[in-house]
This record gives structure tokens, sequence and C-alpha cells, in this order.
């Protein structure tokens, strides 16, 4: 038995090995040289006397812009993760259910539709339609229904806007999958059972499809944490973000180190939503067992 399984283990090492090569290579090594470079008081490349410090993270810390930044940034996740999942349960729900095949295929066209185009043609899309002379206020102003354009871009109203139509197609992908293994029988039974279809869904599909929504929305919000073009396009440097104040401390101050440490801020934080995400699982999990 023992002679026989070496073999088979030896042929799963060597089957795992390039996966672990190329995952120790662009995500290890990257995210441990950010890592180290975040407590270094210089590039130890071009900087003969380097010392370990802790002062990038004192400076966080210490001022209250960056705190301020690093709040903004999860704010905006928050909000683009909850308009998504608003947005993107119904359709999900339709797509799970829907009968038809080819009703099916359109609709699934539909969503996968805006990811054939790239983030930044979509983001310049909107740029046209929430300006101050863009489509959305000509519409308004013509109708007489406003006599002066609100101010749809260059706030953290118009981000959103564009990040949730960036990111609505993976929290509905995510969702489809979870809620089309949810037995629709379970549903009809608490109908049968006296319940609406309302109360049905409640108490029976939505607990159900509840790791979707968890999974959905960590993806959501950890894309909409690190995205950069849509930020700065619809912000236009009048909304901070860390992925928009990373790239200024590297391209403007050439300050690595202190951009490697806001690089790990969004890291941990990235981390803490998988760790939590994974106990919130584990609970439900152990609730669901239990009945």
């Amino acid at each position: 038995m023992a002679a026989g399984s070496a073999p088979r283990i030896n042929s799963l090492a060597l089957l795992i090995l390039p996966s672990a090569l190329l995952f120790a290579l662009f995500f290890i090594l990257p995210i441990g040289l950010m890592a180290v470079m975040s407590v270094l008081t210089g590039n130890p490349v071009v900087m003969p006397n380097v010392a370990f410090t802790t002062k990038h993270y004192a400076r966080m810390g210490n001022d209250s812009y960056y705190l301020e930044v690093i709040w903004t940034t999860i704010r905006i996740g928050l909000w683009t993760t909850l308009a998504a999942l608003l947005i993107g349960y119904p359709l999900a729900h339709w797509m799970a259910r829907i009968k038809s095949r080819t009703g099916h295929a359109l609709l699934l066209m539909a969503v996968l539709a805006p990811m054939l185009t790239g983030i930044v043609v979509r983001t310049f899309a909107w740029m046209t339609l929430l300006s101050d002379k863009g489509v959305i206020n000509q519409i308004l102003t013509s109708l007489g229904l406003i006599t002066r354009p609100p101010q749809l871009m260059y706030n953290e109203t118009g981000i959103i806007i564009g990040l949730v139509h960036i990111y609505v197609p993976f929290m509905v992908l995510t969702l489809t999958g979870v809620i089309g293994r949810i037995d629709e029988r379970l549903e009809q039974a608490a109908e049968n059972l006296g319940a609406s279809p309302w109360r049905a869904f409640i108490e029976v599909t939505l607990p159900l499809s509840l790791p979707g929504i968890l999974a959905g929305s960590l993806l959501v919000f950890a894309l909409a944490i690190s995205a950069y073009v849509t930020p700065i396009l619809l912000g236009g440097f009048q909304i901070m973000t860390l992925p928009i104040l990373i790239y200024q401390q590297i391209s403007a101050n050439f300050n690595v180190g202190f951009a490697a440490a806001l690089g790990m801020v969004l890291l941990v934080i990235s981390l803490s939503l998988v760790i939590a995400y994974n106990h919130v699982l584990g609970l439900v999990s152990g609730q669901r067992e239990l009945r």
C-alpha cells in the first residue's frame, strides 16, 4: 500500500509544482517584497544604508488625511457592494429560475455584454452621461425637471455608479450558480403549507442563498476598493482613494516605502474580509447542519 501510494503522491506533486511555482513567483514574492519595503527606510537596491522602521505606518496613523482616504475607500466599496447586490440579486434569481433556454441565454448575454468592453471605454461612456452637460442633465433640463444641473461627476456618487455598472456581472454570476442549486421544491413545499411566495422566498430561498450573497459581496467589495481607472476618471482627483494615493506616491513622490505600506493596508482590509467571510460561512453551515 505504502509503496504503491508513493508514485501517486509523486505524480500529484509534479502536477501541482508548476502552479505552486507560478503562485509563489507572481503572488507570494511580490507581496513579500511589498511587505519588506513597507518597513524599510529606503530602497535597498539604490541606498546602501537601509534600516527597519515603522514610520510609514505611523505616518498613516498620525495623519487624519490618510485615515479619511482609507475610510473613503471602504465607504465607496460598501456602497458599491450594496447597490450591486440590490441590482444583481433579482436578476440572478430570474436567471436561475427561468425555464426558457433562449431567455436564459439572452439574460446571460445581457449580463456578460458589458464585460466585453474595456473598463476605460465604459468609464468614458459614463463621463458622457454624467457630466454637467451630459446626456442625463440635458434630458432633465429639456423636460423642465431641473433648472440647474446637479453634479453627478467628480464625487462619490459618480464613482459608485461607474463601479456598480462594472461589477454587477460578478455579483450576478456568483449568485446565479448558488440560487440555481437550490431545489425549487423547497419553495413549493413552503407555499403548499400556506406561505405566500414572498414569505417562502424570505424564509427558504434567501437563507439558502446566503453563501452566494457573501461570496459575491466579498468579490465586488475587493474589486471596488482596488479600482483605479474608474475612481480617477469619474472622481477627477476630487475623491481620493487608496489606489489613487498609491499611484501618486510612486509616480509623483517616488516614495516606494509609503506606497508599499498603503498597499499592505489595502491587502489587510481584503484579507480581513476573507477571514470574516469564512467565519460567517462556517456559522451558517453549522446552523444548517443543526437544522
